[in-house]
């Protein structure tokens, strides 16, 4: 038989929809590319938007058009938060919920459609189980991405994630350095840490995220960590030093602010102050100069007047921040914000976005064009563009380079030479191996051009 994935979202969902296609591998099944005819259709959601739900719904009817007799599954998070408007759809078989997403063999049986579609979705204070995750396989890749949370405590008056993936839960140190190893062996060379709020991991369980950096950071062959996402007030001083001090945690940073103005913060919920978030920055940049801080930031909390939007633009734009994700505020179910007062108009809204996206890509260019001329490490990635390679540097910087077929997978010392307006041309100076630098492996020639 044959199965399709299609996944929405975050991260944290793609490592656990590379997890269930390990599942379906395993007893035989054959993937195959989305757009082809399958047998068996899995279509992992999200949540955090209006629009991520609006997806969901348009990507199920595509598939039903490719194929008309595929058995459709529809899990993740929008699956627990609204699973009877996903059996509504016509032709979707199965709803499972985020106690029973790694359980499809489970419940589909055969997976002979049947006259109506089943829903198994717990109640999601009842969801306690872990169900580790990571991407990777047989289509081997540059990136790993590793589950090493899930759910969230924070309750943030817009988000939706408590009530689709429950409390926070972590996985023990054991398992994940075990993982980590594994996926070494595979020939990944960079491992991406993912989960819901990532910096919360194993307060629950008598361990921390320090204690989790310092084994992953022993581990023999594994040459970059990357860490996804940390709330402002879960990065500590030590997390910090340690993260500076290490030679394989690339100096990276994704922090969420969400805005600027602690009028809108203590509304949303948040437990940091602006003079907080902006201290953190710049201890960063103390320990990190050339550190790449990319900020979460969304536009249109009810309550943002005019005067608050422009704070909130100001305060962005004076921070040595590298680039911004804006998201225009969405009215979720069962969040507390959905009845705050002081709704903005949707016009307002996407035209403050809009503004906001400029400045990120404001912040952007001036960060790459700092970067000229600097030397970094880059791990190349096997898509081919224009005869051209492109990667990450470890500060997240995608260079690209001229194509050889030796510089797959492989990390690479190169110098940044110029901007383009999306991504840096570099000038390869030598090739690294385990950690060790190298010209052997290319030709002068090739080096050269």
């Amino acid at each position: 038989m044959k199965a399709t994935f299609y996944t929405l979202g975050c991260k944290l969902n793609y490592a656990e929809t590379a997890s269930l296609e390990r599942q379906f591998q395993d007893r035989g099944f054959d993937i195959v590319p989305f757009q082809d005819q399958t047998d068996v259709c899995i279509i992992n959601t999200c949540a955090v938007t209006e629009r991520a739900e609006r997806e969901a719904r348009q990507i199920v009817r595509r598939a039903l058009r490719t194929s008309p007799n595929a058995y459709v599954v529809v899990l993740g998070c929008y699956a627990q938060l609204g699973p009877e408007e996903i059996a509504s759809i016509d032709g979707v078989d199965l709803v499972l919920g985020a106690s029973e997403k790694f359980r499809v063999f489970e419940y589909a049986g055969s997976f002979h459609k049947g006259a109506a579609p089943k829903i198994c979705v717990s109640d999601i204070n009842q969801v306690n189980d872990f169900g580790p995750a990571y991407s990777g396989g047989a289509d081997k890749r540059t990136r790993a991405f590793l589950k090493i949370q899930d759910g969230c405590d924070f309750n943030c008056a817009f988000c939706t994630i408590p009530l689709a993936r429950g409390g926070s839960r972590s996985q023990e140190i054991n398992s994940t350095v075990a993982q980590a190893i594994e996926l070494v062996a595979m020939g990944y060379k960079e491992i991406i840490l993912t989960g819901v709020n990532i910096g919360d991991y194993g307060k629950k369980d008598g361990f921390s995220f320090l204690e989790l950096l310092q084994q992953l950071d022993k581990i023999d062959g594994l040459q970059r960590i990357r860490i996804s996402s940390i709330e402002p007030n879960l990065l500590t001083d030590k997390v910090l030093d340690f993260w500076v001090s290490s030679k394989k945690i690339c100096h990276h940073f994704h922090i969420p602010l969400q805005s600027g103005t602690d009028e809108l913060l203590k509304k949303m919920r948040r437990r940091y102050t602006s003079e907080h978030f902006k201290n953190l920055i710049y201890k960063i940049k103390e320990k990190s100069p050339n550190a790449g801080i990319g900020v979460d930031v969304i536009i249109g909390f009810p309550g943002e007047t005019e005067e608050l939007f422009e704070r909130n633009m100001e305060f962005l734009h004076t921070l040595p921040i590298s680039y911004l994700h804006v998201f225009t505020y969405s009215e979720r179910p069962n969040t507390p914000s959905i009845s705050f007062p002081g709704r903005i108009e949707p016009r307002i809204r996407y035209a403050h976005s809009e503004r906001m996206r400029n400045l990120g890509f404001m912040k952007k260019s001036s960060f790459y064009q700092s970067q000229l001329g600097s030397e970094h490490l880059v791990l190349i990635e096997g898509t081919i563009e224009n005869n051209m390679l492109q990667g990450f540097t470890e500060n997240y910087i995608r260079v690209q380079v001229p194509y050889y077929p030796s510089l797959e997978n492989s990390i690479v010392k190169v110098r940044i030479d110029s901007f383009n307006g999306e991504v840096c041309d570099a000038v390869i100076l030598s090739t690294v191996i385990d950690g060790v630098k190298s010209n052997e492996l290319f030709t002068t020639a090739v080096l050269a051009r």
